[in-house]
């Protein structure tokens, strides 16, 4: 693969082209990475990514409720604001994850990884998370103004 051909990979995997829901659909059924890809603001809920590369993903803003990550590797992963409700991060792997401002009432965490996370943390305080990580029982937020966090 020549200079320009790498840079040029590279380049894509870093930034990631737009995708539509049926693409990533199509991908998911194939057992294809999502790494790095672009995915923001799209309606993906009651997805099952369970297992699915999506180390470095931009899933900002992005509706994810109802969606299954159990042993997905989701490390350095975008959720900002994304609407995370009800979803299972059981066994995952949200190292440098960034889930600020994100709802995630009703989510599971047992047994993830979630070290350098960024979590809402005004609103789901640490022991709420620690505690799902430990029990696999869903996290309560606080109902605070989100523009606050």
């Amino acid at each position: 693969m020549s200079r320009r051909t790498q840079d040029s990979h590279r380049d894509e995997i870093s930034s990631g082209p737009i995708m539509t829901r049926k693409q990533v659909l199509e991908r998911v059924r194939r057992g294809e990475t999502l790494r790095g890809l672009d995915l923001r603001g799209l309606d993906l809920s009651g997805t099952t990514f369970d297992e699915v590369d999506l180390r470095h993903a931009k899933l900002a803003e992005a509706n994810l409720s109802g969606s299954s990550f159990r042993r997905a590797d989701l490390c350095g992963a975008s959720m900002w604001h994304a609407d995370l409700r009800g979803s299972s991060f059981d066994e995952a792997n949200l190292e440098d994850a960034d889930m600020d401002m994100a709802d995630l009432e009703g989510a599971t965490f047992r047994a993830a990884r979630i070290r350098k996370a960024i979590f809402p943390f005004r609103r789901l305080p640490v022991d709420r998370v620690r505690e799902s990580i430990r029990t696999g029982c869903p996290v309560t937020m606080d109902r605070g103004s989100q523009e606050e966090d």
